[in-house]
């Protein structure tokens, strides 16, 4: 094929990398933050117990310890990107459990502390889209007037009957109201969805990604299901209620989901991994850019790209 329009490299895929060094004409590195926030699926508003693939930490095995301040967290973690990049600009993550899930004057108290640090070119917040209100909103609208705005909102799939099942307490039409809500407002969004929930089998991932694709999201995260010490699927897997996929297979499923994803549309992740010492399973995710790789190989070998099935 001829190159990829979005690619400055062998890429066939929007990278996030490729999409941050043109907007910005510099390295970005994104800083993994904990505000100490719950979730409506934990403290029993929705549910309890939250989401049965979540970790205690919600989602943010990586980001700072919630004990510390958020700036304090911040030049924590900026140091040890250094260790890997030499320079670049930052881009605070907020990124464990429900980052909305309060009122707005206490995002705003999270939030603009590190909006102030030397080098922030952005903020990105991870969220559930039923954890929107009005004045949320109003508070979102004006970062977004300010500043290079992202909020993550977190779908997994587009199946409710797979909600129900994994405890996520919210339907695909809660996700769209969400969503409009924040499109209406101009606002970019990450969907985040995650390939080998319980029951799916790779025509639904696939669906997923193509009934998120026709929405025009700004960016995608796909992930991939890694099961964690101290959740409720490490008890299902246990059960054999449970089949982790092999990465020929994974790698088979992200093809087929980039070739229905716009090309337009950011990939920010496609793939995801557990602490080391937390990951039960699979134990393949922890060679990231193997998978990357082979990725990368099978995109070539088939000679395909992002939006192929979109022509």
């Amino acid at each position: 094929m001829d190159r990829f329009l979005y690619s400055d490299d062998n890429k066939r895929y929007h990278t996030w990398n490729y999409h941050l060094r043109h907007k910005f004409g510099c390295k970005v590195m994104k800083i993994a933050l904990n505000a100490g926030f719950t979730c409506p699926n934990i403290d029993g508003t929705k549910g309890v117990g939250g989401c049965s693939y979540c970790s205690p930490s919600g989602s943010g095995d990586f980001a700072g310890d919630p004990q510390e301040s958020i700036v304090r967290q911040f030049e924590e973690i900026k140091e040890k990107m250094h260790k890997k990049w030499s320079s670049g600009k930052y881009m605070p993550y907020f990124q464990a459990h429900t980052n909305t899930y309060a009122p707005a004057e206490v995002l705003r108290s999270r939030f603009e502390c590190v909006l102030r640090q030397p080098g922030v070119i952005g903020l990105s917040i991870a969220t559930r889209a039923d954890c929107l209100g009005e004045d949320v909103l109003d508070y979102l609208s004006e970062l977004n007037e300010r500043t290079y705005l992202i909020v993550e909102l977190g779908l997994q799939s587009v199946f409710d009957e797979t909600g129900e099942r994994i405890n996520r307490c919210h339907t695909y039409a809660d996700f769209l109201d969400g969503y409009r809500a924040l499109t209406d407002r101009g606002i970019n969004i990450c969907v985040h969805l995650i390939d080998g929930l319980p029951g799916e089998d790779k025509a639904m991932m696939v669906h997923s990604a193509k009934t998120v694709g026709e929405l025009r999201p700004h960016c995608v995260k796909l992930h991939l299901l890694h099961v964690l010490r101290g959740t409720r699927m490490e008890r299902e897997l246990e059960e054999g209620r449970l089949r982790l996929l092999e990465r020929d297979e994974y790698v088979d499923i992200i093809v087929s989901q980039l070739e229905v994803l716009p090309p337009e549309t950011v990939i920010q992740r496609l793939t995801g991994d557990g602490g080391r010492d937390s990951l039960i399973g699979p134990l393949w995710s922890l060679k990231k850019f193997e998978v990357l790789n082979a990725i990368d190989k099978e995109l070539a070998r088939s000679d395909t790209f992002q939006g192929a099935a979109l022509r």
